[in-house]
């Protein structure tokens, strides 16, 4: 279960995650589409600046928490350049047939999200598979 929050937080996050977005050198488009939010381009600086918030969907705090896995996973991987974090994401990886993780994000949406996390985060990666593991034990 995905913690909820409360309206002032929810625009914190807001804010927090669309300068993440912002980071990666991507379109408005992308962005709304990587959120799944139903808005024109023209109301993203809204979110930008925190007039308007997420909503509050438990989709949203799905794609949510998997922006700020993957946004949290790639300062780790490269603490010291912003530069090689965008280029991680734009370059083709062999793990996803030769296409950039952005463009996995952006072609599978949710699915996206997670199998890029996946394989940019392996606590995550481990944590997921440990509960299929124990799930497949159960059956």
């Amino acid at each position: 279960m995905i913690k909820k929050y409360d309206k002032e937080k929810l625009l914190e996050v807001t804010g927090q995650v669309i300068a993440y977005l912002d980071q990666w050198k991507i379109s408005a488009d992308d962005i709304i589409n990587i959120l799944g939010l139903d808005i024109k381009t023209r109301h993203l600086p809204q979110y930008r600046k925190m007039e308007k918030s997420l909503p509050d969907t438990e989709e949203t705090y799905y794609r949510v928490d998997h922006v700020v896995g993957i946004a949290d996973a790639l300062r780790t991987s490269y603490p010291f350049s912003d530069q090689m974090r965008v280029l991680w994401l734009h370059k083709p990886h062999r793990r996803f047939g030769k296409k950039s993780p952005m463009s996995v994000i952006l072609q599978e949406g949710v699915d996206g999200l997670m199998r890029v996390r996946i394989e940019v985060d392996c606590a995550y990666g481990w944590a997921i598979s440990d509960a299929m593991h124990a799930a497949s034990n159960k059956v």
